[in-house]
């Protein structure tokens, strides 16, 4: 107010503000929570989650990536920590439990910072300097793992599988896992690319998890198109077309006046004579199994069955790319184009019938670049939850054979981390130094959560763990079984070097970006329950005031 003037309004009606300490430390509560609710599915000994859409559909996992995308956030800060987990997924897809934990304990930190008047800024910094640190640290502790050391690579499947519901079955998993990437990873340059978008995975509900395998090959959830076509081709050579076995019609509207009896029979003779044509060709190329992206005419349908073709039709883009990758064949736009070097070879190709659907199963190809891998389980739930597992595990072995480089787990990295931040703040000086000793405090809390989740004293724990590294163990780590401080290379207890370093780049990102804010302008639409007083209690404050 300006000399008894009326009040100046910038903002709309309705629109919501908070400034200073007050924004900040709502964000901080906010991502908080999120953080407490996937903390207690961390480690071998952590709890799944059981998550009800507005559907009414249930999802039971332990991933914390599931988790998170299934909860309907409405607080912009804690939605931030969600896209921590997705990154985390999409970069390494494992790691994600521990991505969040990590930001949530570093911005926790950081509220103790902010209370004594520690600069925002300062804080960033600080941990900037600390996140480059850490990945020197991890780097140097690191061990170097190839492409043909797969009892390593086993071992990698199985760290990520321990926390799982499947963790029973992770040895069968992780060797399908192993086999799975190791069968279509490529050498570019001189390193190894896996990507896993060639590994096909079919989930069938029915037999038990054990019953899972991987098929050098595709399956395709579809059965042949004519039920007088064989069910059974041994040396299939494969056709892959993209166009449709019907006769085209005029793009444009076209009359055809017919005067005489005769030419309707002339017309509905050359329509028989395309369709007969197109599977001359086929035959001509000296096919015997042949997948159609698109739709098969009914009298193309007989003619296919007469010569003996297997024909599955309306097969997925993305499926036709992976029978190419993994036959050999190429995909023919027109039919007319196809010779006989276009097509692939498969040892069989055959009609089998999992559960209560009849599905293709091309098998026996040699060379495969895409393969893929059939889930079974006895429910539902529990073969989504092995689908989500698997994924971990197909992850965290194509990362390792990327880099080429993994590090040991069970809490030993971050206490190694912590260690060295802690000698390295005595050498920065300036009140970064206090930031940095922050960071080192957060990165405990891995070792903490696990000790927590498996029933154990932390403290004791993490005194034990601290003495352990300070005497020169750097793999040290908790047995969670049993509470005690053992060799974690020789526990067997190893993941990829990728996931520890993403998870400290995206936790500190997420934590300064956050840590930055201190105006929040939310505008009238934003509706929510208000955040209750005193915090964010649990998951209940989620709404947000924004």
């Amino acid at each position: 107010m300006f000399g008894g003037q009326t009040p100046i309004l910038v903002l709309k009606e309705g629109t919501q503000r908070e400034k200073g300490k007050g924004a900040q430390m709502k964000n901080i509560a906010a991502a908080k929570a999120v953080a407490d609710a996937v903390r207690s599915s961390l480690g071998p000994r952590g709890m799944d989650k059981m998550l009800v859409d507005s559907m009414g559909d249930v999802v039971i996992t332990n991933d914390g990536v599931t988790i998170l995308k299934e909860i309907d956030i409405e607080h912009p800060a804690a939605k931030m920590i969600v896209e921590v987990a997705k990154t985390q997924d999409e970069e390494c897809g494992d790691g994600t439990t521990t991505a969040v934990i990590l930001t949530g304990e570093l911005l926790k930190r950081s509220e103790d910072l902010l209370e004594q008047n520690v600069h925002p800024t300062i804080i960033s910094g600080g941990y900037r300097l600390a996140a480059d640190k850490a990945r020197e640290i991890l780097e140097k502790m690191s061990m170097n793992v190839r492409i043909n050391d797969t009892e390593m690579l086993k071992q990698i499947g199985c760290t990520s599988m321990i926390s799982k519901s499947v963790s029973a079955s992770r040895g069968l998993l992780a060797n399908v896992a192993v086999k799975a990437v190791t069968a279509i990873a490529e050498k570019e340059d001189g390193r190894y690319i896996a990507d896993i978008d060639n590994i096909q995975i079919v989930k069938k509900q029915g037999g038990s998890i054990d019953d899972t395998e991987m098929i050098e090959g595709i399956i395709l959830d579809k059965e042949r198109v004519h039920s007088g076509m064989p069910k059974r081709i041994e040396n299939g050579k494969i056709a892959l077309v993209d166009s449709a076995f019907e006769v085209k019609k005029t793009e444009i509207d076209a009359k055809i006046q017919i005067t005489d009896p005769t030419q309707l029979q002339a017309f509905l003779a050359e329509e028989e004579n395309m369709l007969k044509k197109m599977v001359d060709t086929i035959k001509k190329a000296g096919a015997n199994v042949l997948f159609c992206q698109k739709g098969i005419d009914d009298l193309a349908q007989h003619y296919l069955a007469k010569n003996g073709v297997y024909t599955v039709r309306r097969v997925k883009k993305s499926d036709m790319e992976k029978l190419s990758k993994a036959t050999g064949a190429t995909i023919a736009t027109k039919v007319s184009d196809l010779s006989k070097k276009d097509l692939g070879l498969a040892k069989l190709v055959e009609e089998k019938k999992i559960g209560d659907d009849e599905m293709t199963f091309v098998t026996g190809c040699k060379n495969a670049k895409a393969v893929s891998i059939l889930i079974r389980g006895g429910t539902e739930h529990v073969v989504d939850e092995v689908e989500r597992s698997l994924h971990d595990a197909i992850s965290v072995v194509s990362v390792s054979i990327e880099d080429g480089k993994m590090v040991t787990g069970g809490g030993s990295a971050a206490i190694e981390i912590a260690l060295g931040l802690r000698e390295y703040a005595a050498s920065v000086g300036g009140r970064e130094q206090i930031a940095i000793n922050a960071y080192a405090d957060a990165m405990e809390v891995i070792p903490r959560t696990l000790a927590e989740n498996a029933g154990l004293d932390p403290i004791d724990i993490l005194i034990e763990l601290r003495k352990a590294h300070s005497k020169g163990n750097k793999r040290a780590g908790i047995n969670v079984y049993n509470g005690k401080i053992v060799d974690m290379k020789k526990e067997n207890v190893l993941e990829p070097f990728r996931v520890g370093k993403q998870a400290i780049s995206s936790a500190t990102d997420a934590s300064v970006m956050i840590l930055r804010i201190d105006d929040v302008i939310a505008s009238k639409g934003m509706s929510g329950p208000p955040v209750p007083p005193g915090g964010m209690g649990g998951m209940g404050g989620m709404g947000g005031e924004y």
